[in-house]
This record gives C-alpha cells, sequence and structure tokens, in this order.
C-alpha cells in the first residue's frame, strides 16, 4: 500500500530545470541596420521584428501622439499599391504585420511560413521604405484615435492611469501626457506632418532587424541586403529629454465622478531606466510586494480585508526612466481604508525590506517561468528586439535567467529600500469624491486636489 499523502502542507518546489538560449547571431548592414537572427528549426515558421527608433519621446512639443499615428497608418498603402491591395498581399501569403508604437520605439512584427519569408521581406521592406500614408487613410486612422481618446477618459481605469503619469512627472517630460497623445495635438495632426515624421524617423542607421526561426545563418545577412541594403537615410538624432523626475512633495488628487460605485486607487513614482543593473533585483523585490497573486498587497487587501478583486504593483523601465506604479480597484466605502493599507504596506517594504522566505520563493518563480516566455518564435524574436530598442549586450536575455537566481536577500532590500519610495510616491484616486474625499483627507497624506474630468 502506498503511504497517505499530507495535505496539510503545499509540496515543496521541485528543481530548477535547465534552460539553455544560445545569444542571437550579430550583423550590421553598411547603412547602420543591426541584423540579429537565431535559428530554430523545430517548426517551418519565422518570426520577425523591424525595430524604429520612432517612440513617442521623439515627437516634438504639440504634436503629441503623432508617432503612434503614423504607426497606425503604415499599412495604409505604398507609393507602389494601395492599402488595399497590400492587405490582399499579406492574405495571400498567410501574414500580417502588427506596428506597435511605444515610447522608446516603434515595432512591426510577422510570422510565416518559412518558405514565404522572402517574399514577407519584401512587403515589408516597402512598407517602412515607401508609404504614401494617403489622405484618406490618415484621416480614418486619426478619427478612431480620436475616438479611442475620448472613450479613454471616460474609463475610471484608464483614466487613472493617465492621471498618475500626468500628477508623477513634469509637465516637460513626455511621459507627463498619455502615450497616444491629447484630442488636440492628434486632432491637428495632417498626412504633411504623418508622411514628415515617418521621412525623419523611419530609417536604418538606428534601427534593428530580428529574424527567430527555421533559418539558413548563411542566407539571413544576404536577405537583409537585399530588402534593406538600398535603405540609405539617416537618423537625425534623439532628442534631449528632461530628468524623468516628479514633484518634491507629495500630491494627492481626487478625480471626482459623480455617484461612482467603486473608486480606481492609483499610487506611484518614477523609477530607473531599463538596463539598471539592478533590475532583477527590484523584479524579485516587485513580485514579493505586488507583482503577484501571492503578493504582500494582494494578501492584505484581497485575502484578509477583501477590499477589491486583486491589486498589482508594476515597474516600467523604459529607455529613459521609468514609473513605479500600484493599482486596485475597490468599492467606494472601502476606498480610504484600501488606499490606507496599500501605502502602509508600501512604507512597511521601503523600511523593512523583504524576507529571506519571500526572496527564496519569488527568485524561483521569476527563474521557473523564464523558459515559458521564451517558447515561441515571436517571443524570441521580441526578448531579442529588446535588446535593440534599449541599448543593451546581445546576451542580455542568454544571462538573466542567472542573474534572476543570484538575486540574495541583501540585493532585494537594497532594491525595497531604494526603488519602493513611500515619501516620494503620488497618490490619484478616481471615484465619488463626495462620499470619499473626507476619509482621504482624514488619512493625512498631503492636501487634497479635487477636479471633475
Amino acid at each position: 500500500m502506498r503511504a497517505p499523502v499530507d495535505r496539510s502542507e503545499p509540496p515543496p518546489p521541485g528543481p530548477i530545470r535547465p534552460f539553455q538560449l544560445d545569444p542571437p547571431s550579430a550583423e550590421v548592414l553598411g547603412n547602420g541596420l543591426r541584423i540579429r537572427f537565431l535559428a530554430r528549426s523545430q517548426v517551418p515558421l519565422v518570426s520577425g521584428c523591424l525595430v524604429l527608433d520612432a517612440g513617442e519621446t521623439g515627437v516634438a512639443p504639440g504634436a503629441e501622439g503623432l508617432a503612434v499615428l503614423a504607426g497606425d497608418a503604415l499599412q495604409g498603402g505604398t507609393e507602389r499599391r494601395s492599402g488595399v491591395e497590400f492587405a490582399e498581399a499579406m492574405e495571400r501569403l498567410g501574414t500580417a504585420f502588427s506596428v506597435s508604437t511605444g515610447w522608446d520605439a516603434a515595432t512591426v512584427t510577422f510570422t510565416c511560413l518559412a518558405d514565404r519569408l522572402d517574399e514577407v521581406l519584401l512587403y515589408l521592406s516597402e512598407a517602412v521604405r515607401l508609404p504614401a500614408y494617403p489622405d484618406d487613410e490618415v484621416a480614418r486612422v486619426r478619427e478612431q484615435r480620436l475616438a479611442a481618446i475620448r472613450q479613454r477618459r471616460m474609463q475610471p481605469s484608464q483614466l487613472a492611469d493617465d492621471e498618475i503619469d500626468r500628477v508623477v512627472f513634469v509637465k516637460e517630460h513626455p511621459y507627463h501626457r498619455p502615450l497616444s497623445g491629447t484630442a488636440a495635438s492628434v486632432g491637428a495632426a495632417t498626412p504633411e506632418a504623418v508622411r514628415a515624421f515617418a521621412k525623419e524617423a523611419y530609417v536604418p542607421d538606428r534601427g534593428g532587424f530580428v529574424l527567430v526561426g527555421d533559418l539558413d545563418p548563411g542566407e539571413v545577412l544576404e536577405k537583409a541586403e537585399t530588402h534593406f541594403g538600398g535603405w540609405s537615410d539617416t537618423y537625425p538624432g534623439r532628442r534631449a529629454l528632461p530628468a524623468a523626475t516628479g514633484p518634491a512633495l507629495r500630491r494627492v488628487v481626487l478625480v471626482h465622478r459623480p455617484g461612482a460605485v467603486q473608486s480606481e486607487i492609483r499610487i506611484g513614482h518614477s523609477a530607473p531606466a531599463r538596463g539598471a543593473a539592478n533590475e532583477e533585483a527590484i523584479r524579485v523585490a516587485n513580485t514579493i510586494f505586488g507583482g503577484a497573486f501571492t503578493s504582500r498587497l494582494n494578501l492584505n487587501l484581497r485575502e484578509e480585508n477583501g477590499f477589491t478583486y486583486g491589486v498589482r504593483s508594476r515597474f516600467a523601465l523604459r529607455r529613459n526612466g521609468g514609473a513605479f506604479t500600484i493599482g486596485a480597484a475597490t468599492a467606494t466605502e472601502v476606498t480610504a481604508a484600501a488606499l490606507r493599507e496599500a501605502m502602509g504596506e508600501l512604507q512597511r517594504f521601503h523600511r523593512e525590506g523583504p524576507t529571506e522566505e519571500e526572496v527564496s520563493r519569488a527568485r524561483d518563480y521569476l527563474a521557473g517561468i523564464f523558459p515559458l516566455q521564451m517558447e515561441t518564435t515571436a517571443q524570441l524574436a521580441s526578448r531579442v528586439a529588446e535588446t535593440l530598442i534599449f541599448d543593451l549586450p546581445d546576451d542580455h536575455h542568454v544571462q538573466a535567467r542567472e542573474r534572476i537566481r543570484s538575486v540574495d536577500l541583501g540585493a532585494a532590500a537594497e532594491a525595497s529600500a531604494r526603488h519602493f519610495r513611500p515619501d516620494d510616491a503620488a497618490v490619484v484616486v478616481v471615484g465619488d469624491a463626495d462620499r470619499i474625499q473626507e476619509e482621504i483627507e482624514a488619512l493625512g497624506l498631503g492636501p487634497v486636489e479635487r477636479f471633475q474630468p
């Protein structure tokens, strides 16, 4: 007979399984386009990612949202074929381009059958080198963006996300405003402005091209040269930005939504840039504090007090500094109590740091899920693209798992003391101010500023 199973305690974690990730091969075309590729022959697929140094931080003041608009309208037609013809060509090839524009870069991604790669690269090259941006297509996408901006202002969670950035970052910094711009700036964007931005920013000498999948390594450089070697425009240089710092005194902002039955809480402050020396220690510390379901924040606000269905904290680490944010939705009647507990947890974590057991669990969890984030060709291409976007070493992800496993109590405690800063944390609450303002003021976090959007 089998011995009875003890179910009073969860089983201990098993040993960490080995995981090997090779660094990508690296080349540079004569026009400065950086090439990175990894051969993976398990399935006959190839994923690609074209990185353009055309993020929103490069947009001039007054034209906010122009980079996002240019990315969204990129496939609306080229100098050789209409948008409909372009879409039909993609459909025949069984693929599609996905364009994503963030603060630091615009990326064009795809996955295709390996034997269709040459044809796909032909169209990718045409899209980024010869975009036409027809007036009607730009107008259509601009209206979509304006509708999304209006809708965002009506969604409490998105309104809270935008307001915490506005409060944390100085007005002169791009992070102060929404990534996709404002109704005024997007509404003023013209097809001529979009074409001018693309001509200036969609250039090879600060860009990169990633291929991962069923590749012949000996042919990759030849394919890249064939499709992108004649691309010769030059990059004008990155725009200088102010430091991503917040106000000297904590701000507590209450956004009034009459009759709201729940509140959106945000607590946040500035954070370091991507590629910081202690980036893995920050990830481990945040997993303990609010980055996992078993985090301190969630155990307090959800499990012990029932204030929320879930609360999270996250670090958005960007090229020019980043942001730390705590976010939760709570019922109106427990808003102040939830805010008190969240701030209390932040203060304790900053002051006392994590325990050895918490560090061990978080470290093993992050190391354990790391291979799951590197399974597909698309996942690998995205990770390699990060090294180009953030100017990281080519072996950054190769060594990342071991760096996570090397985080000890001292490193995690240093990260909690340095990067979880309750005294610098601003507060934004979107909810029924008539019902919650007095209780929030009683917390003594600072003078409450109130406005109605």
